[in-house]
């Protein structure tokens, strides 16, 4: 189609005219940036009285204004019905699993649960927020869910730090990983467990070496509550370069009215050492005086059978613990040297020599001997160099028993044979 020209020479006219107009039009507002809708924090919750919630627990929480969502994000999630889970757990290899859930909901029934919640605004640049946002909701997905939990090393606290860490480009780390914290992971264990002194024995009892070695702030963020107390110390470059704290902001959503767990381990020692001279002094008499005495009897085949049978059970499960399975918190156990699997045969031994079987009476003296020998052994263990075990409670406990047991069918024997 052609023009005429005068209506062509219009047309040119109206284009140069269109420039200068569309030039003084107010120009649309820029698109937000990706990632200025989010807002992300850490949320932490305190102990609660079951065991595996003694140790608190956190999630990142997800605030989307423009899609109006609220996610939680949670690395403890598991399921006894899971399959094997039984057999995974006496291995080592629990799976653990991680995923999104309604943060509203989720505070609520750890408030219900009389749990403290604390959270924490996080100063993350709106790309940092976008790609945090991204690689959780990737990691939920089913096929990137599931992880090997580990107690200290790879757990829900400790995965939560690694993400956040993750789109800091390692900041956390680089802040804290040659810091020493002044603990161990057996000082929080011990602090923690305080509540149930059974709980407290056996797992004193069941953790070895590698849970006394000094940690960093880094390693101590295995605990929620010490992640958010050192994640306070971070900082990060704002928005003109300069060095910011990265908690923007902190409020309390719900303190608890439970008494909170105590700063440090109890000091327990004169009660173990108590009970264990306790032990010792009815295992001498039982041992000592059976042959004179009902009670001795009843002292040295009920009391001394039950301490085989729990001494020699505890020693096979220490050293199944280490030979056998990945809890690495478990291996290097010197409490072998006090609970030994050469006790178990007292518990048949000891019932048998306490109605008079001299055959039995001399078998459990022998066996007595080796497990007094191996406790002295553990104690100058002690004496080598870079061997830092912390177990004098459970010492305490065991070597006044076996010393007792020993004294009492030694001083059997003496006078069976001066008889």
């Amino acid at each position: 189609m052609t023009f005429p020209a005068r209506s062509a020479a219009a047309a040119a006219a109206a284009l140069l005219l269109a420039f200068p107009l569309a030039a003084q039009r107010p120009a649309l507002p820029a698109a937000p940036e990706r990632g200025s809708e989010l807002t992300i924090s850490l949320v932490t919750m305190g102990p609660g009285d079951v065991v595996y919630e003694r140790f608190g627990h956190n999630a990142i929480w997800v605030h989307d204004s423009l899609r109006h969502r609220d996610t939680q994000y949670n690395y403890g999630l598991f399921d006894f019905r899971q399959k094997n889970f039984i057999l995974r757990f006496i291995q080592g290899r629990m799976l653990y699993a991680m995923g999104g859930l309604d943060a509203a909901a989720s505070m609520a029934d750890y408030a219900g649960h009389n749990r403290s919640i604390w959270v924490q605004e996080l100063n993350l640049t709106p790309a940092q927020r976008a790609d945090l946002r991204d690689f959780l909701a990737w990691n939920a997905q089913p096929a990137n869910r599931q992880y090997r939990y580990d107690y200290y090393r790879d757990n829900c606290s400790t995965r939560v730090r690694d993400a956040l860490d993750r789109v800091l480009g390692g900041r956390i780390r680089a802040a804290t990983d040659t810091a020493p914290a002044g603990t161990t992971f057996r000082f929080h264990t011990a602090r923690l467990t305080t509540n149930n002194p059974l709980m407290f024995t056996g797992l004193m009892l069941g953790l070895g070496e590698p849970v006394d070695r000094p940690i960093s702030k880094y390693e101590e963020m295995f605990l929620p509550l010490a992640f958010r107390e050192h994640i306070r110390s971070i900082r990060v470059p704002g928005p003109d370069g300069s060095e910011v704290p990265l908690v923007r902001s902190e409020q309390t959503v719900y303190l608890s009215t439970a008494e909170a767990p105590p700063a440090a381990p109890p000091a327990w020692l004169p009660a173990y050492l108590a009970l264990g001279f306790v032990l010792g002094g009815a295992l001498w008499f039982g041992a000592a005086r059976a042959a004179e005495s009902g009670a001795a009897r009843a002292l040295l085949a009920g009391v001394g059978g039950l301490w085989g049978l729990c001494s020699g059970v505890a020693g096979l499960l220490l050293a199944g613990l280490w030979l056998f399975t990945d809890h690495a918190a478990a291996w290097h156990n010197e409490n072998l040297f006090q609970y030994s699997p050469v006790a178990l045969p007292l518990a048949v031994l000891l019932p048998l020599a306490a109605v008079g079987r001299a055959g039995a009476r001399r078998w459990a003296a022998r066996l007595a001997t080796v497990i007094v020998v191996l406790g002295v052994a553990g104690i100058l263990f002690k004496l080598v160099p870079g061997v830092r075990q912390v177990n004098a409670m459970l010492i305490a406990l065991a070597l006044p028993a076996n010393l007792g047991l020993w004294l009492g069918l030694r001083s059997r024997s003496a006078a069976a044979a001066g008889s």
